[in-house]
């Protein structure tokens, strides 16, 4: 029994190909008012200092459907502090994913209740599990390509073997299903 709950909290609520696919509107629909989005192989590739238009229009439009966004990384901040303060988005940084802490002070900085709040994020282990664990609505994207760090790919090489098993048991939510034909 315990190994199914813990199973269960690898489970997202929705997955996408990326974020450019994750129905906002939706999102407003379902009563969600705040984003907690990951940083590396989600908003940018792990190896980039920069943001892309294409990232600042999909933050954009999210603030102007309503959205307040949060940056949590497990990233050191003198990285994904200037990306942030560029982005003109609050960070917590070291987060210790997937410790509910800082998914817990991410809710605070952004003022609003748990039930309101996404997590978006590429790592099952990370992302998914802390956003599950805070009772949170959780997206898995597809990673970006780039570059990881050792321990990271690691952890892909497991959550692969979680994503087949979700595939197998028809397990992963249909809605975005069409969008990330290939998680692996």
């Amino acid at each position: 029994m315990v190994k199914k709950r813990i199973f269960n909290k690898l489970i997202p609520d929705d997955y996408y190909h990326s974020i450019y696919d994750i129905d906002l509107d939706y999102l407003v629909s379902i009563g969600m008012k705040g984003i907690i989005a990951d940083l590396d192989n989600t908003l940018i590739p792990r190896q980039q200092n920069h943001t892309s238009e294409q990232l600042q229009e999909w933050l954009f439009r999210a603030k102007k459907i309503g959205f307040q966004i949060c940056i949590v990384s497990n990233n050191w901040k003198n990285r994904v502090g200037a990306i942030a303060k560029k982005l003109e988005l609050p960070l917590v940084a070291r987060a210790k994913k997937p410790s509910k802490i800082a998914f817990n002070k991410a809710i605070s900085i952004l003022k609003i209740k748990e039930e309101q709040t996404v997590v978006i994020g590429d790592q099952i282990f990370t992302d998914v599990l802390g956003g599950n664990r805070s009772g949170l609505y959780t997206i898995l994207v597809v990673p970006l390509d780039g570059k990881e760090v050792f321990a990271t790919r690691i952890a892909r090489k497991l959550e692969n073997v979680v994503l087949n098993q979700l595939k197998e048991r028809n397990i992963i939510p249909k809605r975005g299903a069409s969008r990330a034909h290939d998680l692996n």
